[in-house]
């Protein structure tokens, strides 16, 4: 036994337990952040396939003057040159946006709907390259307990 660690009693929580319950226990704005921080960090390590279809459909719900004023322009200028209607995030425009971008997407895209992050989890679950990825593993079971919290809160209204 290391005499270094400290004394917990019972076993160590896991990481993934212990983000669950800290972000339960958080105010909204706080919980918000979280999300928007776990979707960046889960950005940061996919594979430019993935980030492509991650920004999709983050940008999908967000007209193009919401776009323009989301990380100086850059969601905008790849929503020009995707096809229209349909959205189209190309790998190189993918590789070119930074974490802190997505996170400044994501803070907009909850700031238009509560649902809009549902569709990530569903993404990332589809996903066998994220299979060994803890954020991502993190970030659904989140999403997918926030989608239930919602469902029942809105089934038995207090």
């Amino acid at each position: 036994m290391n005499s270094n660690a400290p004394d917990f009693p019972g076993k160590v929580m896991p990481v993934d337990q212990l983000v669950r319950q800290t972000y339960a226990s958080a105010r909204p704005e706080v919980q918000d952040r979280m999300l928007a921080q776990l979707v960046g960090k889960v950005y940061e390590t996919a594979p430019v396939t993935l980030q492509s279809s991650l920004l999709e459909h983050l940008m999908r719900p967000l007209g193009v003057l919401a776009l323009v004023s989301i990380a100086n322009g850059i969601f905008a200028k790849i929503r020009f040159r995707s096809s229209w209607p349909d959205l189209r995030v190309q790998m190189a425009d993918a590789q070119n946006v930074q974490v802190s971008d997505v996170i400044a997407l994501v803070d907009r895209v909850q700031q238009v709907s509560v649902e809009a992050l549902d569709g990530v989890a569903q993404i990332l679950a589809a996903s066998p390259l994220m299979a060994s990825s803890a954020a991502a593993a993190v970030l659904v079971a989140v999403l997918v307990n926030r989608a239930r919290t919602r469902i029942v809160s809105d089934t038995y209204p207090t």
